[in-house]
C-alpha cells in the first residue's frame, strides 16, 4: 500500500473499529434484532469507506492521497474540487496565515475532501438500493421495511450534505480573513461537530455540556497529533539508524518506535470511537428537529 506510518496506524484503529462493530452486530443478528438489514448495511458503508480511504479497493485513483501536514502541510497535492483548489491557492498566497497557521488549514481542507468521498460513497449506496427497490413488482412487508431503511439513508445523506455546506462556508470564510483568534475550537472535525450541535434540538443545558466535552475530545485529538508527529520523526530516524549498522541505536530505536506506534494506535482507535459516540448524539438531536 506504501502507506506512511501514521496512515499505517490509522488504518489500524478504523479497522480495530470496524472489528468492533461487527462483533456487536453478530450479537444482534443471533438474537435477531438486525430483521430489516440496516446496520448489516451500515457496517458494509463503513468498510467501503475504510478501504477507499486506504487504497484496498483495487482502484488505482480512489486512495486518499498519504500526504500528510506532518511532513510539510502545503506540498503539492489535489483536493478533488476546483472550488476548494482554488480556495487553497488563494489562502497560500495571501500572506495571512502563519507557516502552522498553514498546516492546520490544509488539515481543515484534507478533512473537506474526506468528507465528500464519504458521502458519494454513501449516494452511491442509495441509488443502488433504489434501483433494486423500484424493479421489486409484488409490494409487500418486506419492502415496506427496504422503504424504512431508505428514508433512513436519505435522512443520512441529509446531514452528510449539510455539514460540507457547512464546512466549504468555513473554509471559504477563513481563506478569506484568516483565522479568527477568538475562535472556540480549532480542530476540524470538533468545528463540524460544534455547529452540527448547534443545529440539533439540544437544550441550552446540554449545549453547554456538550461544549465542554468537546474540549476534552479536541484535547484528546491534539495528544493524538502529538504522537502522530512523533511517530514520523521516529520513523524517519529508525531508516536513517538502518544504514548506520549500529545494532545498539538501532535496537533502542526500534523500542522507542514500537512504543510510539502503540500509542498512536491507542489514541487514533480512542479518537475515533468518541467521534462516532458524539456523531451518534448529534444525529439523534438532527433527527427530533426533522420530527
Amino acid at each position: 500500500l506504501h502507506l506512511s506510518a501514521v496512515k499505517l496506524a490509522e488504518l489500524h484503529s478504523d479497522l480495530k473499529i470496524q472489528e468492533k462493530d461487527e462483533l456487536s452486530w453478530k450479537k444482534l443478528k443471533a438474537e435477531g434484532l438486525d430483521e430489516d438489514g440496516e446496520k448489516e448495511a451500515k457496517l458494509r458503508r463503513n468498510l467501503n469507506v475504510i478501504m477507499t480511504k486506504y487504497g484496498m479497493n483495487g482502484k488505482k485513483d480512489s486512495q486518499l492521497d498519504d500526504t500528510n501536514y506532518i511532513k510539510d502541510g502545503t506540498e503539492s497535492d489535489t483536493l478533488d474540487d476546483p472550488r476548494l483548489e482554488k480556495l487553497w491557492s488563494k489562502a497560500k498566497t495571501s500572506g495571512k496565515f502563519s507557516d502552522e497557521e498553514l498546516d492546520k488549514l490544509w488539515r481543515e481542507f484534507k478533512h473537506h475532501k474526506e468528507k465528500i468521498r464519504e458521502y458519494n460513497i454513501l449516494l452511491e449506496t442509495v441509488s443502488r438500493t433504489e434501483d433494486i427497490h423500484k424493479n421489486v413488482i409484488n409490494p409487500s412487508e418486506e419492502n415496506l421495511v427496504k422503504e424504512e431503511i431508505l428514508h433512513n439513508k436519505h435522512r443520512e445523506l441529509k446531514d452528510k450534505l449539510r455539514s460540507i455546506n457547512q464546512g466549504f462556508e468555513r473554509l471559504r470564510k477563513v481563506s478569506h480573513q484568516g483565522y479568527d483568534t477568538t475562535s472556540e475550537f480549532e480542530e476540524p472535525r470538533v468545528i463540524d461537530l460544534w455547529d452540527m450541535a448547534k443545529s440539533a434540538n439540544f437544550t441550552e443545558k446540554e449545549l453547554e455540556s456538550f461544549r465542554e466535552e468537546l474540549k476534552h475530545f479536541e484535547a484528546k485529538i491534539e495528544k493524538h497529533h502529538h504522537y502522530q508527529k512523533q511517530l514520523e520523526i521516529s520513523h524517519q530516524k529508525l531508516k536513517h539508524v538502518e544504514g548506520t549498522g549500529d545494532k545498539d541505536h538501532l535496537n533502542r530505536n526500534k523500542e522507542k518506535y514500537a512504543m510510539l506506534e502503540e500509542k498512536t494506535k491507542e489514541l487514533g482507535y480512542k479518537v475515533k470511537k468518541h467521534l462516532q459516540d458524539l456523531s451518534s448524539r448529534i444525529s439523534q438531536g438532527l433527527q427530533h428537529n426533522e420530527l
